[in-house]
């Protein structure tokens, strides 16, 4: 089969490998009709999450047919649609029986390796590093589905594919953003970053109840798809004027907003002066691997006793964690990589009664073939790319 491959730092590339196969009774084998590029793909792209080896599948955005499963999976047949979480969860574990599904403790069988760097280990994730487990990824024909019978779910209605394809990832971690965010009507939302999960978190926190959702980014076509399209109430376009923090002040009569999203992570670009050009420095000398701006922005522009929710991804270290401000404010810190399967019910439903049509967000759609073109124009935002979706 084709699969999209990762050939070393900035490059990936398209070869011929082989065929999965079923290894386990829980298996899966899905033919992939859509898969998508995330914005955290990229931090494999830029060499910043270790233990990539050369000819890696990636992705972790994908769905498709079911075209075999081992004799433990009851609940789907040959034929079914289906969409692919990306954590790979077990079920049956004290974790995933408490819907904490992204922090599954049998899933990972390199769970050794994130252990030593995160203190416990993550669920395995698709086409993520070994890291998480070392799973061939979705940017491909034919992917494994592991935990089959735990994982994907059925799309038994006349829906697109693009309508329901971001269930894998992108719009459940919006979700999970806003909703760690205790929305419960009449709230001044900040959403940090207006790339696809920052949009969908926008949208989510909407559909929740706050009264006023601010999104904040450096391009002017993806604010104005968070206006348009996600339903923000007022943005803030920060190439104009990097403070950040003070502007949140301003709109929010000095108070800061109730509860601020990062969904920008480690490669985060916004900051400025002596701090911001050290960070770089120290990240691009691997000295640093996470870039911290918009953490301590967020951190700094909450107001007392509200909620900083983090979703964007964080791979190990950063520097200069505002301690002082997030204790003496009161602040409650939450984060995690979403639990997708505690979602995907209540998120299809919302999509099958039109509350929200998550394809909003696609600008690009491309063969497989032009995968490596494609996460150059993802990542440099060429052509007002904001969601790649590639066909297979």
């Amino acid at each position: 089969m084709r699969a999209n491959v990762w050939s070393g730092r900035n490059t990936v590339q398209v070869e011929n490998v082989p065929d999965p196969k079923i290894l386990n009774d829980r298996d899966a084998i899905v033919k992939i009709s859509s898969t998508a590029i995330c914005g955290s793909d990229l931090h494999l792209y830029d060499g910043y999450i270790p233990t990539m080896k050369r000819g890696d599948i990636i992705g972790h955005e994908f769905m498709g047919e079911i075209v075999e499963t081992g004799k433990g999976v009851h609940n789907l047949k040959e034929g079914d649609r289906v969409v692919v979480p990306f954590p790979i969860s077990c079920g049956d574990c004290w974790s995933c029986k408490h819907e904490l599904y992204s922090a599954c403790e049998n899933s990972n069988p390199n769970s050794g390796i994130a252990e030593k760097m995160f203190g416990h280990s993550t669920c395995g994730i698709f086409g993520y590093s070994h890291i998480t487990g070392g799973y061939a990824g979705g940017q491909a024909e034919y992917a494994r589905v592991p935990y089959a019978d735990i994982g994907p779910i059925k799309v038994e209605d006349d829906l697109s594919d693009e309508q329901v394809l971001f269930l894998s990832d992108i719009f459940p971690t919006g979700y999970f953003g806003a909703d760690l965010c205790d929305i419960k009507g009449g709230e001044v939302i900040a959403v940090f970053g207006a790339g696809p999960v920052g949009l969908f978190a926008v949208a989510s926190a909407v559909m929740l109840g706050a009264e006023r959702v601010i999104a904040i980014d450096q391009y002017d076509y993806r604010l104005q798809m968070a206006l348009n399209k996600a339903g923000a109430t007022e943005v803030i376009d920060f190439s104009k004027d990097p403070d950040i923090v003070e502007q949140l002040k301003e709109m929010t009569g000095g108070r800061g907003p109730d509860a601020v999203i990062d969904a920008v992570g480690m490669e985060a670009v916004h900051g400025h002066g002596a701090l911001h050009a050290l960070d770089r420095m120290k990240q691009a000398t691997r000295a640093e691997s996470d870039r911290g701006h918009a953490l301590r922005d967020a951190i700094l522009a909450c107001r007392p006793g509200g909620i900083v929710s983090v979703i964007g991804v964080y791979g190990g270290l950063l520097d200069k964690f505002p301690s002082g401000a997030f204790m003496n404010k009161g602040l409650q810190l939450r984060a995690g990589q979403a639990h997708v399967q505690a979602y995907l019910k209540p998120l299809y439903e919302r999509i099958k009664n039109g509350d929200i049509d998550p394809s909003f967000v696609v600008t690009h759609r491309l063969g497989l073939d032009m995968a490596p073109e494609a996460f150059e124009t993802f990542k440099h935002k060429q052509d007002e790319c904001v969601k790649v979706v590639l066909k297979p």
